[in-house]
C-alpha cells in the first residue's frame, strides 16, 4: 500500500478506534459487560468494513479508473448486505447488547467518514500528471497563418 493510502487509512482508523474505546467504556458503565462487548463488536465491524472498502476503492482507482464510480456503489451495497447478514446471524443473541452495538456502529461509521474526508482534504495529491519529458517541443495545432 503506498504511503498516501496508508496515511489515509491510519488517519481514519485511529479516531474511529478511539471512539470505539470511549463507546465501550460508556456502554460498559450503562449496560454492563454485554454493553461493552456490543460496543467493541460495533467498532471493530465498522473499522473492518470501512477499511476494506477504502482499500478496494483505492485499488480500483489505480488499476481500473473507469470502474471507480460503479465499484464505489457496488461496494456500499455489498457492505450493507454483509451488515444485514451479520445482523441476521446475531438477531436473538445474548452475547452482546444490541443497542450498544447499533449506536457504536453508527458513531464509528460517522467518525470514519469525517476522518476520511478530513484526511483526503489535507492530502497533497497531484491532480495533474506532470510531463515525463519536457525537452520535447509541443506540436503546433491549428493554422499557421
Amino acid at each position: 500500500m503506498p504511503s498516501n493510502d496508508a496515511r489515509t487509512l491510519a488517519q481514519a482508523a485511529v479516531p474511529t478506534a478511539a471512539v470505539g474505546v470511549i463507546a465501550a467504556v460508556i456502554s460498559g458503565v450503562v449496560a454492563g459487560g454485554k454493553g461493552a462487548i456490543g460496543a467493541a463488536v460495533g467498532a471493530v465491524l465498522a473499522i473492518l468494513f470501512m477499511g476494506i472498502g477504502l482499500y478496494v476503492l483505492q485499488w480500483t482507482a489505480k488499476t481500473l479508473p473507469q470502474l471507480f464510480q460503479a465499484m464505489g456503489l457496488m461496494l456500499y451495497v455489498a457492505q450493507l448486505l454483509l451488515l444485514m447478514i451479520f445482523l441476521a446471524l446475531f438477531k436473538g443473541t445474548s452475547l452482546f447488547n444490541p443497542r450498544a452495538f447499533a449506536f457504536t456502529l453508527i458513531a464509528a461509521t460517522l467518525v470514519w467518514m469525517a476522518a476520511q474526508a478530513r484526511a483526503h482534504m489535507k492530502a497533497k495529491i497531484l491532480y495533474v500528471e506532470p510531463d515525463a519529458d519536457k525537452s520535447e517541443k509541443p506540436e503546433k495545432t491549428g493554422s499557421s497563418s
